[in-house]
């Protein structure tokens, strides 16, 4: 099955979501000949076409479907009239009067409408219509000041006041053009203002973007237009043929196209097809059809679906898009999310509420969820995984693809979550504290952790936009085809867990960046190794191999020296952590240095018995291995870490029996 032939059927088992608005930063599936937009200023008409009032529209509810044509649903510039919806430099005739700068098309607006009111178009469009010509959209809008001209009667470009905070949104706080280079100011040019409408009528107020009767008399009117038929390449049924395709696909403001085609020219003695993205082909075809053919229905509906699909649930940052559906149109597990977002998104955070499981209680829960999925889209049900991506503005490729049955994509996910688990304590969670005030915090979850957490691990968090869009697409096929996790992202990111010192620290005592990229490090280490070797999660402390012990070791160097830091009252980073990219790939010269170093920490902590005979335990496990130079493997970050938590835990265990037995004897003396 290829990709729009899945859309295509996607669209049509899910004909009862058309329309339906959620959240407002999701796009609805829309009919066919419809797009959105996102309107600033909406009009009240009355059924005769007359002016009543005009508001400026929230972003909370700006979203607006409306009617459109092949050529204004991708239009970048030049005249491309929507037929009801539109910007003031369409719809306003007296737009060059109130000093309207770019190309006014007002007439093909207007041809466009009174053909459709023409063609037995509802009362409510003629009302729209009788309104327009009379050509005063701007001056009404300036009557009940939702515009604002200067003295000369030219609509300002930015707030001509400063204004008060308490003050309702006006339209300059919808509308940002850019810095004025004189004053410095923030442009906010009122005449490229989007206008929506909204007609009275003797049964209400109708909302033309959710007027069931205005949207299908548009379909019917605009498909009767169509006059060329050909076979369609997808549904293999002769149908009308597409002219132009949709775009919008990741955002309102996405003007790149899957699928571009346009008329042909001729230059230079060859016959030519442009695009209308700036790429020709020459010689090849004379006519895009000659390519290709899609149905315009067929079309229409399967990018409205692919467009749903990605703001519903899909990845989109910058120019990279990915989503994975279910042809039936349910939910199914991402792949550009980490095991926390997969088992938990979406419930409540309050702080006394939040998940914080074992990974044995992890792994029941994802079973559950996993189950849950099999159950809603069944053992055979088709599941697209899809990754689209632009190198110019204008063209959108399909960079990854793949069509599976729902049980073999579900056990795909579960192998990665479960393989590429560890510990991690980055996620954060927005809540409240006692106030009132929202807060963050860091929670501990098991799992695997996100392809972009992966990437910025790998490489610092202020990677290059095209390495983050490179190794998300590069860990694709891991997740979804089972591939080894490469090795050179493996080893990035066990370099930067290393270089504990080199990375930022932010002001609370947690090592935030650090931290992330230790746990990442061990999740990819551990999945990387999976096929050779099982690796536990929590301490092993019967493990004997070299890499292991070293772990152990500097965890145990780094706990003592910070505890004594800690006593007195000292803010520095501890000599294990200084010293722990010397360590990976020197560890025996390095461990007799940071072992020498640990003697005043010791005299300081009285001894430091505990740490001292751990120290000797670990050592004589294996005392002949731990001899030699050798670079250490990602391996000693596991040891590290396990050893370093086990150590932090039973501190905290120790704390909380001396409060409670504390506790205990205060009750006692209060007895007495």
């Amino acid at each position: 099955m290829n990709w729009i032939q899945s859309l295509y059927e996607t669209y049509e088992k899910c004909q009862n979501m058309i329309g339906v608005v959620g959240d407002e930063n999701q796009v609805p599936l829309l009919p066919i000949c419809h797009t959105t937009q996102k309107a600033q200023i909406e009009i009240m008409l009355d059924a005769k076409g007359n002016f009543r009032r005009a508001r400026v529209v929230d972003k909370d509810e700006a979203r607006t479907i409306i009617p459109c044509t092949e050529k204004s649903a991708g239009r970048t510039s030049g005249e491309a009239a929507h037929p009801l919806c539109d910007k003031l430099q369409y719809l306003a005739a007296d737009y060059k009067k109130y000093g309207g700068e770019k190309d006014h098309y007002f007439e093909s607006y207007m041809e466009l409408l009174a053909n459709w009111v023409q063609s037995g178009a509802p009362e409510k469009v003629r009302a729209i219509y009788e309104y327009v010509q009379k050509g005063n959209v701007i001056g009404d809008l300036v009557a009940n000041r939702v515009l604002f001209p200067d003295q000369q009667g030219i609509l300002f470009n930015q707030r001509p006041i400063e204004k008060d905070r308490n003050a309702p949104k006006d339209i300059f706080d919808l509308l940002a053009g850019g810095v004025d280079a004189k004053t410095g100011k923030l442009k906010s040019w009122q005449a490229d203002a989007f206008v929506r409408w909204k007609v009275e009528t003797g049964d209400g107020v109708a909302e033309v973007w959710n007027d069931t009767e205005i949207i299908q008399s548009w379909i019917d009117y605009y498909s009767s237009k169509k006059e060329t038929k050909a076979l369609c390449y997808v549904t293999g049924e002769e149908s009308f043929s597409a002219d132009q395709h949709p775009a919008k696909i990741r955002n309102d403001a996405d003007k790149a196209k899957l699928i571009a085609s346009g008329k042909s020219t001729s230059g230079k003695g060859k016959i030519t097809i442009d695009d209308g993205c700036g790429f020709t082909f020459l010689g090849r075809f004379t006519y895009p059809d000659q390519a290709a053919t899609v149905g315009f229905e067929t079309t229409q509906k399967a990018h409205s679906a692919l467009r749903w699909l990605m703001s519903r649930q899909g990845y989109v940052k910058d120019d990279l898009g990915v989503v994975a559906w279910a042809v039936s149109g349910a939910k199914v597990p991402q792949l550009t999310e980490d095991t926390y977002d997969a088992l938990y998104k979406g419930l409540d955070t309050e702080e006394d509420q939040l998940p914080v499981d074992t990974a044995q209680e992890v792994g029941i829960h994802l079973k559950k969820k996993i189950a849950g999925y099999r159950q809603e889209i069944g053992e055979r049900e088709d599941v697209v995984v899809m990754a689209v991506d632009s190198a110019t503005p204008g063209r959108l490729s399909i960079v990854y693809y793949r069509a599976l049955k729902g049980s073999e994509f579900l056990e795909r996910i579960e192998a990665w979550h479960e393989t590429c688990a560890w510990r991690h304590t980055y996620h954060p969670i927005e809540t409240q504290d006692e106030k009132g005030k929202a807060k963050k915090i860091y929670i501990p979850f098991y799992g695997a952790p996100a392809p972009a957490d992966i990437a910025e691990a790998a490489y610092g968090s202020r990677l290059d936009d095209k390495l983050k869009k490179a190794t998300i697409k590069r860990l694709l096929s891991c997740i979804v085809d089972g591939q080894p996790i490469p090795r050179d992202l493996v080893e990035s990111v066990i370099r930067r867990a290393s270089n504990r010192i080199g990375l930022k620290e932010p002001k609370d005592k947690f090592e935030r960046e650090w931290n992330k990229a230790l746990s990442i490090a061990c999740a990819l280490f551990r999945k990387h190794k999976e096929r050779k070797e099982k690796f536990e999660m929590s301490l092993d402390e019967t493990r004997t191999t070299r890499d292991y012990l070293y772990g152990r070791l500097l965890a145990i160097a780094d706990d003592l020296e910070e505890i004594a830091l800690y006593k007195a009252k000292e803010n520095r980073a501890t000599n294990a952590a200084r010293y722990m990219q010397q360590f990976s790939q020197r560890p025996y010269q390095t461990w007799k240095q940071l072992h020498e170093a640990l003697t005043p920490y010791m005299a300081r902590l009285g001894g430091a018995f505990f740490h001292k005979n751990l120290i000797a335990q670990v050592i004589n496990l294996n005392p002949e291995a731990l001899e030699g130079n050798k670079p250490l493997s990602g391996e000693y970050l596991l040891g590290y870490y396990c050893q370093r938590k086990k150590l932090i835990d039973e501190r905290k265990e120790r704390r909380q029996k001396d409060d409670s037995a504390n506790q205990d004897n205060d009750n006692a003396n209060s007895n007495q």
